[in-house]
């Protein structure tokens, strides 16, 4: 084991004095065992990778784990990485769109890494730097986008953002999997002079409706006149409906004029009588 070790550190370029060093402290674990054993071995979770660093390289060039994993005192370190999704909340942005209205949009994004030395060599902190990305792309890319767009567009907004959040943390081993806009606020004066032009539009659409029903029922009484024109005993037949109907559906005395024609006969008998 300690051959494969000292030939991998040669291939890394830790040098002579590296070689000794790595000597020193394997002979120092070979000295104290089986007490130095219990510090050397570290257990790495199943959702975790171990970056170790010997002499400041990273050794293998890969993370190491799950399982067990043997670290040299004096000469190795090493950086846990978590692999599971990370919940990353984007605070409220105050954010001027396209058509100059402020709005305030919040959001989520989910992402994970996927190449531990990556995301340990290649940036500081990934957490912080991937939070103040995600609020910067979100805030480059809202601001192209006019009010009526962020309210009706949300899904498209939200993968654009996910495709260049995903490119751009490339680099850093992470792995961007989603990305939601959580909520859109728009100032209350705005919200007003929405609600009152929709009712507007509600109310225009209602009158058009309407004077459509108005014209219809015209042109159907229209015809209806017509045809009653042509037979006055329909004309009489149709009245009585319409007091039957009346008196059926409400409980009230009904005065029936009779017609003039029927007066008029009754008067010319009574004269000839």
């Amino acid at each position: 084991m300690s051959t494969e070790q000292f030939q991998a550190d040669r291939r890394e370029g830790i040098g002579v004095c590296g070689w000794i060093l790595v000597s020193l402290s394997f002979l120092l674990v070979l000295i104290t065992f089986p007490i130095s054993i219990w510090a050397c071995i570290k257990i790495i979770r199943e959702y975790e990778r171990a970056v170790v660093f010997r002499l400041g390289r990273i050794v293998s060039k890969k993370a190491k784990g799950p399982g067990l994993v043997l670290i040299l005192p004096c000469t190795d370190t090493f950086v846990k990485v978590d692999l599971r999704t990370v919940t990353c909340n984007i605070p409220p942005q105050e954010i001027l769109t396209k058509d100059a209205v402020t709005t305030q949009v919040d959001g989520v994004v989910y992402y994970r890494i996927h190449s531990a030395v990556s995301a340990v060599a290649n940036v500081t902190d990934v957490h912080p730097a991937t939070l103040l990305l995600a609020q910067t792309t979100l805030r480059n890319v809202l601001g192209t986008q006019s009010l009526a767009q962020l309210l009706a567009g949300r899904e498209e907004i939200a993968h654009s953002i996910q495709v260049i959040l995903d490119s751009a943390t490339e680099q850093w081993g992470i792995k961007v999997a989603r990305v939601e806009i959580k909520d859109v606020r728009i100032p209350v004066a705005m919200q007003r002079a929405m609600a009152a032009e929709a009712e507007a539009a509600r109310e225009a659409r209602a009158k058009v409706v309407a004077a459509e029903g108005e014209m219809n029922a015209s042109k159907a009484l229209k015809q209806a006149s017509m045809v009653l024109a042509e037979s006055p005993a329909g004309l009489q037949l149709r009245y009585l409906q319409t007091l039957t109907t009346l008196a059926t559906e409400n409980n009230s005395t009904i005065v029936f004029p009779l017609p003039i024609d029927m007066l008029e006969s009754l008067g010319q008998k009574n004269r000839g009588g």
